[in-house]
């Protein structure tokens, strides 16, 4: 039996109608989905009616599936003819293990493609009215892991410059450490930070503050993960270009007019 294949699909921050075009067909085609716990479940119903649907969780400290044990399935999948989509949420190919995949696909010469998606990094500070770049305000950004042993890797000077914009996945858990760290490599303490917890969701909140206060603000808004953390100059736009909130009301509004 000849291979089947793999699409291994970015599904988009949250908002189901972030996905590509190329991803909706990918899960359309799909005779088998691995799905993870971020993707959007309205995506699935773009699924063949007989197609076999398959969470494998990422939650921190609790894998439905271990990584090495998803490589294993993905591969046997195929092996027998299927088209297996691998649903990811953001794009696989930013802290997605998309590439670890992909490499264990070659090694079985199984056929795939990478079918990027739109990145929480970029799409929730969007939706917070936080342009991650400027003109004469931030000329550039940087992405990071918040992971414990990323911070204690990482060169801080490297992004302590300015107009540079950082933003950090995966932070809230260490968000104390990371502010220390920042504190300590000489950023300002009135250096804006803005805080996006499902971002492009009905969930969304962000809450905003600067080195010195961000802390307190997280644990009176109760922010936790997911979340992405933006440091830099670009957060004082929440306030101006925040539509995603303003929509928001203004559907409140209308439902309350009919009512």
């Amino acid at each position: 039996m000849a291979n089947g294949k793999v699409y291994i699909v970015g599904a988009g921050p949250g908002d189901p109608e972030l996905i590509t075009l190329k991803g909706k067909r990918a899960i359309e085609e799909a005779d088998i989905i691995f799905y993870d716990r971020l993707i959007n479940k309205q995506l699935l119903s773009y699924a063949k009616k007989d197609a076999l649907l398959i969470y494998a969780s990422k939650e921190p400290n609790n894998h439905t599936i271990v990584q090495e044990e998803l490589n294993q399935l993905l591969v046997w999948h195929a092996q027998l003819g299927n088209i297996v989509t691998r649903l990811k949420g953001g794009d696989p190919f930013i802290y997605g293990r998309g590439s670890e995949e992909a490499e264990v696909l070659d090694q079985h010469q199984i056929p795939f493609e990478i079918i990027p998606g739109i990145t929480a990094g970029i799409a929730a500070p969007a939706y917070a009215g936080i342009p991650v770049t400027h003109r004469n305000v931030s000329n550039g950004f940087t992405v990071i892991t918040g992971h414990d042993q990323s911070i204690e890797q990482i060169n801080w000077d490297l992004f302590i410059k300015e107009k540079h914009t950082l933003i950090i996945y995966m932070g809230m858990k260490n968000l104390s450490k990371i502010i220390d760290k920042l504190s300590n490599h000489g950023i300002n303490t009135e250096t804006p930070i803005a805080l996006v917890q499902w971002g492009t969701t009905s969930k969304q909140k962000c809450v905003t503050g600067t080195l010195e206060t961000i802390c307190l603000e997280a644990e009176s808004h109760q922010i936790s993960n997911p979340a992405i953390i933006i440091i830099g100059d670009v957060v004082r736009f929440h306030q101006p270009l925040n539509w995603f909130n303003q929509i928001g009301i203004q559907e409140q509004l209308m439902e309350l007019s009919v009512k």
